[in-house]
């Protein structure tokens, strides 16, 4: 072989991108593959849209069959998204004997098993290493680099929307509205932007590396999930005043033998920690492991050349292992499965962490001693507390009072706060963050 052909699924922005990278850096990628790479067939949806003058039209088919059914092309790169007609079209290269390179984390988190199956059955490969993280080269490290370690926890930042959406609202004082607004404008969010900042996509991301460094394979739909909309400018104002800050955390750990606990939600670190430092678009991985201890990864976790370098990066390695014609050299998710225990999710009751809870209440005597009794009843110390004077000093108006506690399980606080809601001074229902610390202070 002197040449290794290739076809795309999709040209849209990383498409568009990894096109780009084949050609700027062409002498490169042979020098360390052996062998020119080369673009030899591209589907797409529609093939009059106009195009990057780096896209040669003459390449172009609106028949994806062109691309797994062309016996030339080794590897098949789907860049279309989504889980259909991706698994599908996936599906048909595998039963053809390609290779296949993808960025789709949703498609790997709901169909990702019968997919390898399908492969390793046909002796095929399916690389993702651009599926989480973008440019950040976390799948590989949890597949190969950190292979002989136990990985105990992670902690990660891999929603570039939402990170920007909340950095935003930090630094300008604005409402949760007015920044996803401003992340459209700026091409960071989608016209309809549930699938970020209600915490979906993190889920799946979150899924994936769980199966890499656990070897857990629990569905993404049984993670805990929290969107940003529970997060108010008022909220930061506070949280800054305790030297807290807001991040989009998605994490996980081992709490037991085959137990973890699982979660994606907006939460409160200490300013000076080093997830607290990413800002804007930016992804940052956590990882803690029991021989190496603690490490970040950081980078750029999406976007049209950080996420294209990392396909490129895959297609190189299918092409490596082409050459030395091998294939399923490291299972798809790092563990034999039929050596797996069975693992499960800590319920949520069971969680324990610190908290910031911001009541609103009637301005009247008793009240602080009251929340501070019910609190107190099911086991929860308050470490630091403020009280605001009612909003623009009016009479009756409600008063904001913000505790911060000590560590305390999930379910308690929610009874707690079940009680407290009921009360006739309380005026709006309590906000709750958990605080998280530990992720590199």
């Amino acid at each position: 072989m002197d040449t290794l052909r290739i076809g795309l699924l999709g040209c849209g922005t990383v498409g568009t991108g990894v096109v780009r990278v084949l050609s700027e850096n062409a002498e490169d990628i042979r020098a360390r593959l052996g062998v020119q790479v080369e673009i030899a067939r591209i589907a797409v949806r529609d093939g009059a849209k106009p195009r990057d003058k780096v896209i040669d039209p003459a390449l172009l088919t609106t028949n994806p069959s062109d691309v797994i059914d062309d016996p030339a092309i080794a590897i098949v790169v789907e860049l279309i998204g989504g889980v259909e007609p991706a698994r599908t079209l996936i599906g048909e290269a595998i039963a053809r004997g390609k290779h296949v390179v993808t960025a789709n984390k949703a498609l790997l988190a709901t169909r990702g098993p019968e997919l390898f199956e399908a492969a390793d059955a046909r002796g095929v490969d399916i690389i993702f290493e651009a599926s989480v993280g973008g440019g950040i080269p976390i799948i590989r490290t949890l597949r190969e680099g950190l292979a002989s370690d136990r990985i105990e926890e992670i902690a990660a930042i891999i929603n570039g929307t939402s990170n920007f959406i909340l950095t935003d609202m930090d630094r300008e004082g604005a409402d949760y509205a007015a920044m996803v607004r401003k992340a459209q404008e700026a091409g960071y969010a989608e016209a309809d932007p549930t699938l970020d900042v209600g915490g979906s996509d993190a889920a799946q991301k979150l899924s994936i590396l769980m199966s890499i460094s656990f070897g857990s394979r629990i569905p993404w739909t049984d993670i805990h999930v929290e969107g940003l909309d529970t997060v108010t400018a008022t909220d930061l104002v506070y949280a800054r005043e305790f030297g807290l800050k807001c991040k989009p955390i998605a994490m996980a750990r081992l709490v037991g033998e085959g137990l973890l606990e699982a979660r994606v939600h907006p939460a409160l670190l200490p300013r000076g920690s080093l997830l607290a430092a990413v800002d804007g678009v930016f992804n940052a991985i956590f990882l803690r492991s029991r021989g190496l201890g603690p490490s970040l990864f950081y980078g750029r976790g999406a976007g049209m050349m950080p996420t294209a370098v990392s396909v490129v990066s895959d297609v190189i390695e299918l092409g490596r292992n082409l050459l030395r014609g091998t294939s399923g050299r490291i299972p798809h998710f790092a563990f034999h499965d039929d050596l797996l225990p069975a693992m499960r999710l800590r319920s949520m009751d069971e969680v324990q962490t610190r908290y910031y809870l911001r009541f609103q209440v009637a301005d009247q005597p008793g009240v602080l001693g009251s929340i501070a009794s019910v609190l107190g009843a099911r086991g929860i110390s308050i470490a630091q507390m403020v009280q605001k004077e009612p909003s623009g000093g009016t009479d009756g108006a409600p008063v904001d009072v913000v505790m911060v506690t000590h560590r305390a399980r999930e379910g308690d606080v929610r009874m707690a706060l079940k009680t407290i809601d009921s009360s006739v001074v309380t005026r709006a229902p309590t906000r709750l963050l958990r605080i998280e610390e530990g992720f590199g202070a």
